[in-house]
């Protein structure tokens, strides 16, 4: 079903933007690179975090590393990742198909500025082999999401 909500996601918001389902997994930052053709920094990675109470969303290069004291700096707090079964609940993607689209409800959304340096990223899209190619700041806007810089 998640794929499905992605798929329902862009059909509304982003018509021009078609889901990439692949016949090998993209459910890791490598494995994707491979997948897509693309360096593995350009592979958006959705990294789940809650700060507090707050469960929120963190959109990076695929190689780039949570940076813990500007995360609390910015994020307002220490984060924590969440568990794989806490994520799928708050998502509805699997471990390996996190991403910001299709949600069940809305979470806060933050583009770390890594991304910035490509026109064109790679997030996951609803399974462990599906993806879609998009440019960050369109990303952004499609997820209401805001540009921080939280990563190494």
């Amino acid at each position: 079903m998640s794929l499905e909500s992605v798929r329902t996601f862009f059909a509304e918001k982003a018509p021009e933007i078609s889901v990439i389902v692949t016949k090998q997994s993209s459910a890791t930052v490598d494995l994707a690179a491979a997948a897509h053709g693309v360096e593995p920094a350009q592979i958006a990675k959705t990294i789940c975090l809650r700060v507090g109470e707050q469960p929120m969303l963190v959109v990076a290069a695929g190689t780039a590393r949570l940076d813990n004291k500007k995360a609390k700096s910015t994020l307002g707090g220490k984060p924590r990742m969440l568990g794989a079964e806490e994520v799928v609940a708050l998502t509805s993607h699997p471990i390996g198909g996190v991403c910001p689209f299709g949600l069940p409800q809305p979470l806060p959304v933050y583009c770390d500025v890594s991304l910035k340096r490509f026109e064109e990223v790679v997030p996951a899209a609803g399974a462990i082999n599906a993806a879609v190619r998009i440019a960050p700041d369109r990303l952004a806007a499609l997820t209401d999401a805001q540009w921080v810089d939280v990563c190494q």
